[in-house]
């Protein structure tokens, strides 16, 4: 299976070393690389070339927005770490595309990290406020078949497989994962287990 690269974020050097200890035990995850980020944010993105960013904004938030703004507009997609939502603001107009709490489980990291690989977007409600979420559940909700089914593709099966665990055709298999994709606004399979883990339809 393909590592997910990280690259951890931190001017607060325990908060690194914590966060890569933590990620590097996820499956599918892999740390490349711990950086405070005030030295010149983006030089180490040529050295570690990660897939994702970890950003724990929480310490000194405005130097570390300040840093964030600095990184060029081909950078990795970067999740944000907040205490709080204003913190998890500042971030978002310093450009992060995810944010969540820093007391976050690292299931939860890991699925969201997952998920913003695959250019989904993701926030903790704690951080939202009174603000839409930018992660919103199925505008319709699934059927207990389609949570089968969803449970089956989050193992890995094909159609085929899916059909033959549930004793049903490949048709209805497949007429079953497009609606899962609808209610999700998903574009492929992958996304739709990967959204469905975040918005806790699937367990971490």
């Amino acid at each position: 299976m393909t590592q997910l690269r990280v690259l951890v974020v931190s001017l607060d050097r325990l908060s690194r070393a914590g966060l890569a200890a933590v990620l590097d035990q996820q499956p599918g995850l892999s740390v490349v690389g711990q950086v405070s980020g005030d030295e010149n944010p983006f030089l180490p993105l040529d050295v570690y070339d990660p897939d994702v960013i970890v950003w724990d904004v929480s310490w000194e938030t405005a130097s570390a927005t300040d840093d964030l703004k600095l990184l060029p507009e081909n950078t990795p997609a970067v999740l944000a770490l907040a205490a709080t939502g204003h913190q998890a603001a500042q971030a978002r107009a310093a450009g992060a595309q995810a944010f969540l709490s820093r007391d976050a489980s690292p299931e939860a990291l890991a699925a969201a990290l997952i998920a913003l690989s695959h250019g989904l977007k993701v926030t903790d409600p704690a951080l939202s406020g009174d603000s839409e979420s930018i992660a919103p559940g199925p505008a319709s909700p699934l059927t207990p078949r389609e949570y089968d089914v969803l449970r089956l593709l989050a193992e890995g099966l094909p159609n085929k497989g899916v059909a033959s665990r549930l004793e049903v055709s490949e048709h209805t298999v497949k007429f079953h994962v497009n609606s899962i994709m609808g209610k999700l606004n998903a574009q492929s399979r992958t996304e739709a287990v990967t959204l469905a883990t975040r918005l806790g339809l699937l367990p971490l």
